[in-house]
């Protein structure tokens, strides 16, 4: 048993609260003067913001919509219709969309889950070492969230301790970008230091201080300062705790979770007590009935596009692992021509429900992201090659060719990771975080569709109505 299932036990702590909870409002249902006194609560509490992340409005749906349907690596089954991811596939949102309001909700919950451990661990009577060790995961999952957050809205609000009042949650306003990851990398650095390196037993899965410093090194990528995110990324990499599994193939089945490669995911557990992913069945083509997906309903969502799949070169092994060009129909006999992911294959307990982890960042990522940083800083070095190549040798693919200009080797990094990490929500942030949004998606709509302001999301409405002093929409969206 691992941490995976554990945390439907622990979201109990907050489901009094949370029920009631809307967008920035406060916890008004939970009993504090009855709870967080011991290692044994605080321990519950920090379990159960974990499981925050596997909320609709985080990783259970919203990020892989915001991620990678927004870019040209996937696409949505109803690209003509006028659903909230049609929407946001094709740039058409406006601030009503139904899933960047979730996203906004969910994640701010997530958060409040990550203030409360902050806020109240103090007075709890427990070793003050598995405190520290806490603390560090909470400020860990908080960093993350608003940077999910920051990268997808721009200026948002910073929350850094449980909300008391509905006037102080409703109060909020959005601060710059830069302040933001200000406190994300205050986070980060220290949950750096109070994170172990890794865990045994029911605790595989947490923040370890791998994934702490990954994650910094990626903040640093995007706010620009490549020294830092070189420096970073390198602890990771010369740590040893991680390394590139033999077979790309390894990464994706059930029963090999949490492996090697693995810097951070977000757990799922199937059987029917509400913790299961829904991923499988809604990635499925739309119309294949029981021919792909045996159980529940198939949803045609994060379909890969004719481009992603042009994108892999002639013997890519990654190709064949990550996707299939169709499937043959099970009543009929006949082969179906329509593409979709294998990345999260598994059968689900019923509808939505299957075992399928969120993998929010890799080893191979930290190696693209590295190279990256290097050829940003030095160029083109030995390194930077090294680090790229190692992720190509493994898909089966030739070296990079020796004497890339800075600008072709980044172009090379681009490439490299649209095929390694298709469909793990890298793409959209990707483009956006090298300024090559707006000539790489309106390449893939053959037409003038995105625009410079496209590169964050419109504000939800809601946000908007209840604090109109404090939260202005983004410039380019109306209502």
């Amino acid at each position: 048993m691992k941490l995976k299932t554990i945390i439907f036990g622990s979201l109990c702590v907050l489901a009094s609260g949370c029920s009631g909870f809307l967008e920035l409002a406060p916890i008004d249902a939970t009993n504090v003067n009855n709870f967080y006194k011991n290692a044994s609560d605080m321990q519950a509490a920090v379990t159960a913001a974990y499981g925050m992340l596997a909320n609709p409005g985080e990783y259970g749906y919203a990020y892989y919509n915001v991620a990678e349907v927004r870019s040209d690596n996937t696409m949505n089954w109803e690209g003509g219709g006028n659903l909230p991811d049609a929407e946001l596939d094709q740039f058409k949102m406006a601030s009503t969309n139904e899933i960047i309001r979730l996203m906004w909700v969910d994640t701010y919950r997530g958060i409040l889950a990550a203030n409360t451990v902050l806020d109240h661990i103090g007075g709890a009577q427990m070793d003050d070492a598995l405190r520290q060790r806490f603390i560090g995961e909470a400020r860990f999952l908080r960093a993350l969230q608003y940077f999910n957050l920051v990268r997808t809205f721009g200026d948002v609000p910073v929350v850094l301790s449980e909300t008391k009042t509905v006037d102080e949650g409703y109060s909020q306003p959005r601060i710059p970008e830069s302040e933001v990851y200000a406190q994300i990398i205050a986070d980060l650095t220290d949950a750096e230091q109070k994170l172990p390196v890794s865990y045994a037993g029911n605790d595989i899965g947490r923040a370890t201080r791998g994934a702490a410093k990954a994650l910094l090194g990626k903040v640093y990528l995007t706010t620009g300062n490549f020294a830092k995110a070189k420096d970073k990324l390198k602890e990771v990499i010369d740590a040893g705790t991680y390394k590139l599994l033999d077979d790309y193939a390894a990464l994706w089945p059930v029963a090999n979770a949490n492996n090697e490669e693995s810097l951070f995911e977000v757990q799922f557990k199937k059987g029917g007590t509400g913790t299961g992913s829904s991923f499988y069945n809604n990635f499925a083509p739309r119309n294949s009935g029981s021919s792909v997906i045996k159980i529940g309903f198939a949803g045609g969502r994060h379909l890969p596009t004719t481009d992603l799949i042009a994108a892999y070169e002639t013997g890519d092994y990654r190709k064949n692992v990550s996707l299939s060009l169709g499937y043959t129909d099970n009543v009929t006999g006949k082969y179906v021509a329509d593409p979709y992911t294998l990345k999260f294959q598994d059968t689900p307990f019923t509808d939505g429900d299957a075992d399928n982890n969120w993998p929010v960042m890799r080893f191979a990522d930290v190696l693209l992201m590295y190279a990256e940083a290097v050829n940003a800083t030095d160029g083109p070095t030995a390194a930077a090659y090294e680090a790229i190549n190692a992720v190509r040798k493994r898909a089966k693919l030739a070296v990079l060719p020796a004497g890339l200009s800075k600008a072709a080797f980044a172009l090379a990094i681009e490439h490299e990771r649209q095929v390694e990490l298709a469909f793990e929500g890298h793409r959209w942030f990707d483009l956006v975080r090298t300024g090559r949004e707006v000539a790489v998606m309106n390449a893939h709509f053959k037409a003038p569709v995105v625009q410079d302001f496209n590169a964050v999301f419109p504000i939800p409405q809601t946000q908007i109505d209840i604090n109109p002093s404090g939260i202005k929409q983004n410039p380019g969206y109306s209502f």
